[in-house]
C-alpha cells in the first residue's frame, strides 16, 4: 500500500510514525517513573510510621495504655491503617480494612505490595517490632509483635489518571503537529525535484538546449542532476548528429537519383539507336553501383550501432595486409606518381577482412589527397599494451576544427560536398571507426605542416587474449548447439 504513495506522502507517513513512537515511549517513561516516585513516597511514609509506632511501643510500660497513645499520635494521619498483634492476640487495630495474609509473608519487609479492598487501592507492608527496648509487659517468651500498616492511595491512582489522560492527548496532538510538520519538510525539500521534473517537461525534439539547475538544488540530488545534465547533453549531441546525419544522406542520395532521372528522361525524349542506349545504361549501371556500395556502408554502420560480432577472429599479420593492398594500389600510386612503403611488423587477433577494410580505407584517403610525387608510408609498430598501424602521406593540412569530425558519417572537408577524382560518399573514415570500435581499439588523425597521420590503435596482448578467448568459447558454444 506504501508503494502506491507519493514520496512526500511516505516521508510524511514514516516521519509521523517514527514521532509518534518517540512520543508514546516519552509519555510510558514519564508516567512510570511518576508511579515509581509515588511508590518510593509511601514507602518513606510508611516506614516512618513503623518508626513512629516502635518508639511509641517502647515509651509505653503497660499494654492497656498502648491503645490510647497510638490513637492519639495516628489520629491526624488520614488514610492510614494499622495493626499491632502478638501471636493470635491483637493489641490494636484500625477497622474497617482486611489485610491479605500474604502480606506478612514476604520476605522483604520494607517492599511495600499493593492491593484492592473494596473501592479503595490500598499499599501497605508488614515488620516485627525490635523487642530490646521493649518494656516487660509487652515482652512475652517467645513470641514477637508483628506491626502492619497501609496507605489509601486513591488520591494517587487519580492523579497518575489524569496523567495519562493528559499525556494520551498530549501524544495524539503532537503526532499530529508533526505529521502537519513533516509533510511541509517533505514538500520543501522536494521542491527541487518538482523543479527537475517542471525543466524535464519542457524537453522536446527541438528544444533539448534544457539543463537541470545544478546549483539551486542540496547536495544529494547535485549528483543526480549532472547525470541528468550529462544524459540531455548526449541527446542533443546524438539528435544534432542523426539531424546531420538525415541531411547528408538526403544530399548524398539525391544527386545520383537526379543524374539517373535526368539522363532517362532525356534518352526517353526521342528515339536513339541502341549503341546511345547502351551507353546510357552502362552509365545508369555506375550510379546504381554507387547507391548500392553506398547502402552497403550504411548498413555496416547500423550493424556497428548496436554492437558487430567479429565473424572471425585469427592472427593477422599487420604488415603482410599492407602490403598487399600496396599491390593493389600500385596502379594508382604510379598515376600520381607516389611511392608506396611499408615499415615494421606487428601482428593482432581480429577479423582479416574487417581489418584489411579499415587499412584500405585509410590508404585510399592518403591516395587521394596526398601531392604528386610524395610518399605514402605505412608504420606498424609493435608495444607493450598495443600494437599500431600510421598511414602517413604529404599533402593539404587539415583545419584543427575539422580533425575530430573526420571520422563522421558523410563529413568532408571540402565544403563543396564532392571531390573531383573521388565518386565515395564520406563514409570510409567512419566505417574505419567503427571497425576499429569493434576490435576494441580506436581511430585517430594529426595535421600539420602539411603531413597528416592516421592511427589504428589495436589492443596489445592482453585485448588479444580476451579476443582468442572469445572465439574459444563461440566456438564451443556453436559446437554445443
Amino acid at each position: 500500500m506504501i508503494r502506491r504513495l507519493t514520496l512526500t506522502a511516505r516521508l510524511t507517513f514514516l516521519y509521523t510514525l517514527v514521532s509518534a513512537a518517540v512520543l508514546l515511549g516519552l509519555g510510558f517513561l514519564v508516567a512510570w517513573s511518576t508511579h515509581q516516585h509515588f511508590i518510593d513516597l509511601d514507602r518513606d511514609y510508611l516506614l516512618d510510621k513503623v518508626h513512629l509506632i516502635q518508639k511509641i511501643v517502647e515509651e509505653t510500660p503497660e499494654p492497656t495504655g498502648l491503645s490510647g497513645r497510638l490513637e492519639e499520635s495516628l489520629n491526624s494521619h488520614q488514610g492510614l491503617f494499622i495493626s499491632l498483634t502478638r501471636s493470635d492476640e491483637q493489641l490494636f487495630g484500625t477497622s474497617g480494612i482486611r489485610f491479605p495474609a500474604e502480606l506478612a509473608a514476604r520476605s522483604a519487609s520494607d517492599q511495600p505490595m499493593d492491593w484492592v479492598d473494596g473501592e479503595r487501592q490500598m499499599r501497605g507492608m508488614s515488620t516485627e517490632l525490635s523487642s530490646s527496648k521493649m518494656p516487660g509487659a509487652l515482652k512475652s517468651q517467645g513470641q514477637s509483635i508483628r506491626l502492619t500498616l497501609a496507605l489509601d492511595t486513591q488520591h494517587h491512582t487519580h492523579f497518575m489518571h489524569l496523567l495519562r489522560q493528559q499525556l494520551a492527548i498530549y501524544v495524539v496532538l503532537a503526532t499530529v503537529l508533526s505529521g502537519l510538520l513533516g509533510w511541509w519538510a517533505a514538500r520543501s525539500g522536494l521542491a527541487p525535484l518538482r523543479i527537475m521534473k517542471e525543466r524535464a517537461q519542457k524537453v522536446t525534439a527541438h528544444k533539448l538546449d534544457q539543463r537541470m539547475p545544478v546549483e539551486a538544488v542540496p547536495v544529494e540530488m547535485a549528483e543526480l542532476a549532472n547525470s541528468l545534465n550529462t544524459m540531455l547533453e548526449r541527446l542533443q549531441q546524438d539528435f544534432s548528429k542523426l539531424m546531420e546525419f538525415s541531411s547528408d544522406i538526403a544530399h548524398e542520395l539525391r544527386t545520383p537519383i537526379s543524374n539517373l532521372l535526368t539522363q532517362t528522361q532525356v534518352s526517353l525524349s526521342q528515339r536513339r539507336d541502341p549503341d546511345t542506349y547502351r551507353d546510357i545504361l552502362a552509365s545508369n549501371a555506375e550510379e546504381f553501383q554507387r547507391l548500392a556500395r553506398m547502402v552497403s556502408d550504411m548498413l555496416f554502420l547500423a550493424k556497428t550501432d548496436h554492437g558487430i560480432q567479429l565473424p572471425n577472429r585469427e592472427d593477422v599479420a599487420l604488415e603482410e595486409e599492407a602490403k598487399s593492398l600496396l599491390d593493389f594500389y600500385d596502379a594508382v600510386a604510379e598515376d600520381k606518381e607516389l611511392r608506396l612503403r611499408v615499415v615494421g611488423a606487428g601482428s593482432v587477433v581480429g577479423d582479416r577482412l574487417m581489418i584489411r577494410r579499415a587499412i584500405s580505407n585509410l590508404l585510399s584517403n592518403a591516395l587521394r589527397h596526398a601531392y604528386p610525387c610524395t610518399e605514402v608510408a605505412l608504420t606498424v609498430e609493435t608495444q607493450m599494451n598495443s600494437t599500431s598501424l600510421r598511414v602517413t602521406n604529404t599533402g593539404d593540412p587539415i583545419d584543427a576544427a575539422d580533425l575530430p569530425r573526420l571520422f563522421d558519417r558523410f563529413y568532408r572537408v571540402d565544403k563543396a560536398r564532392a571531390h573531383p577524382s573521388s565518386d565515395g560518399a564520406g563514409l570510409g573514415l567512419a566505417i574505419t571507426k567503427a571497425i576499429m570500435l569493434a576490435h576494441g581499439g580506436s581511430a585517430s588523425v594529426t595535421s600539420s605542416a602539411g603531413t597528416t597521420r592516421f592511427f589504428l590503435q589495436f589492443p596489445g596482448s592482453h585485448g588479444s587474449r580476451s579476443l582468442r578467448v572469445a572465439h574459444s568459447q563461440t566456438q564451443t558454444s556453436a559446437s554445443a548447439e
